[in-house]
C-alpha cells in the first residue's frame, strides 16, 4: 500500500498499483451524460489521464485547465477523472466555457481508482495523480502526488505525452 498526505495528514491508498511499463487495466466510469465509458473507448490513442480529488477546488481546476490547454493539441486524448458526480463535472465544464475537456466520474464503483491504486482510504476520493498511456495502453509515465494539495509535475507529464 502506498501512503501520501492530504492536507498534511497521512492517507493510505487502496487498490492495485499500476507502474510504468505495465499495461493499464481496464476500468468503467461515467461521462457527463451518464454513459458508461472504459479504456476501450479510447483505443489506439495516446492518453493523458489527469486524476483529481474534486473538480470544484482550486488546484484541481488549475490542473484540469493546464493539461487540457497544453495537451489538447496533441493527437490523443486528455481524460480528467474524479469521483465528482457527472452532473457536477458537466456544470463545471459549462460554467468555465471548456468544451473540449473530457471529464469522467468514478463515483459509482471506484473502478478506475481501485484498478490504478489511487483510492484514498476513508475519504472516497481519488489521489491527485497523472498517468500517460501509449496507444497500446502501456503506462509510460506515472506520478502520484505525495501531498494531495500540491500540483503534479506538469512538465514531466506533458513531455512523456508529447514524446509518444
Amino acid at each position: 500500500m502506498t501512503e501520501i498526505t492530504f492536507k498534511n495528514n497521512p492517507v493510505t491508498l487502496s487498490g492495485q498499483q499500476v507502474n510504468e511499463g505495465d499495461v493499464a487495466p481496464n476500468f468503467t466510469v461515467l461521462d457527463n451524460d451518464l454513459n458508461q465509458k472504459s479504456l476501450d473507448d479510447y483505443a489506439n490513442k495516446k492518453k493523458l489521464i489527469s486524476v483529481v480529488p474534486s473538480i470544484d477546488t482550486g488546484v484541481c481546476d488549475q490542473q484540469t485547465r493546464k493539461f487540457n490547454e497544453e495537451a489538447s493539441q496533441e493527437d490523443g486524448v486528455v481524460l480528467t477523472i474524479s469521483v465528482d458526480l457527472p452532473f457536477a463535472q458537466k456544470r463545471w465544464c459549462a460554467s468555465n466555457g471548456l468544451d473540449n475537456v473530457v471529464t469522467l466520474s468514478d463515483h459509482r464503483d471506484l473502478s478506475f481508482g481501485e484498478n490504478f491504486g489511487v483510492v484514498m482510504e476513508g475519504m472516497r476520493l481519488l489521489a491527485r495523480s497523472v498517468f500517460v498511456l501509449d496507444q497500446d495502453n502501456k503506462v509510460v509515465y506515472k506520478e502520484i502526488v505525495s501531498e494531495g494539495t500540491n500540483f503534479p509535475d506538469f512538465e514531466k507529464a506533458l513531455e512523456a505525452y508529447q514524446n509518444l
